[in-house]
C-alpha cells in the first residue's frame, strides 16, 4: 500500500468544482499525464497562482463540497498525475469522492470544528500531514506544532485504498 500524506496545498473555499480542478477543454486529452499542467488552472482563490502554488504538494485541504459539478473522473486523474493522494474536506460531492477512492486515493472527511482550526493554525505556515490508514489517524505538523486527529473510513474505501483502487481491487477479488 502506498503512503498517504506530505506536504499540504490550503485551499479555503467552499465548492470547488470539478470545472475548476480540471477545466473542461482538457477533457479531449488521451492520457492522464497530459492533463498536468492544467491542475487548478481556473481556480479563482486570491494569493494563489496554479503555476507556482501545486508543485511539492502531496495533499489538498480545502472546505466543503469539493468536487462539485460535472460527474468526470477526469478530476481525480488530473490530481494524481501531480503526484496529489489526498484531499481533506467537510464533504464532497458523491460521484468526485468515490472516483478518488477507486483511483487508489484518499478523500477523507473532518468535522467544521477541525477544519476551521487547521486553516486557522496551519494554513500560513509550510505544513505536512501523514495519513494512517491502519491507525486511522492524521498527524499534522509545521515548525511550530502538531496536532493529530482521528479519521473515519469505511470498510470499503479502506479496501481500495489497499488495493491500489477499484481495478486492482477487482482483480484481486473476482
Amino acid at each position: 500500500m502506498k503512503k498517504f500524506g506530505g506536504k499540504v496545498l490550503f485551499l479555503d473555499r467552499n465548492d470547488i468544482n470539478t470545472d475548476e480542478i480540471i477545466p473542461a477543454k482538457y477533457l479531449t486529452e488521451i492520457t492522464k499525464i497530459a492533463l498536468k499542467p492544467y491542475l487548478l488552472e481556473d481556480l479563482k482563490l486570491g494569493g494563489f497562482d496554479p503555476k507556482k502554488g501545486i508543485q511539492g504538494k502531496t495533499v489538498i485541504f480545502t472546505r466543503e463540497n469539493f468536487g462539485c459539478g460535472s460527474s468526470r473522473e477526469h478530476a481525480p486523474w488530473a490530481l494524481e498525475v501531480n503526484d496529489i493522494n489526498a484531499v481533506i474536506a467537510k464533504s464532497y460531492a458523491r460521484i468526485f469522492r468515490q472516483n478518488m477512492y477507486n483511483c487508489g486515493m484518499l478523500a477523507l472527511e473532518l468535522p467544521e470544528e477541525k477544519i476551521d482550526y487547521l486553516f486557522k493554525e496551519y494554513a500560513k505556515s509550510d505544513t505536512e500531514m501523514q495519513i494512517d490508514i491502519d491507525k486511522k489517524k492524521i498527524t499534522v505538523k509545521s515548525d511550530k506544532k502538531t496536532d493529530t486527529f482521528d479519521i473515519k473510513i469505511d470498510s470499503y474505501d479502506e479496501a481500495l485504498i489497499k488495493a491500489g483502487g477499484w481495478v486492482d481491487f477487482a482483480d484481486k477479488k473476482y
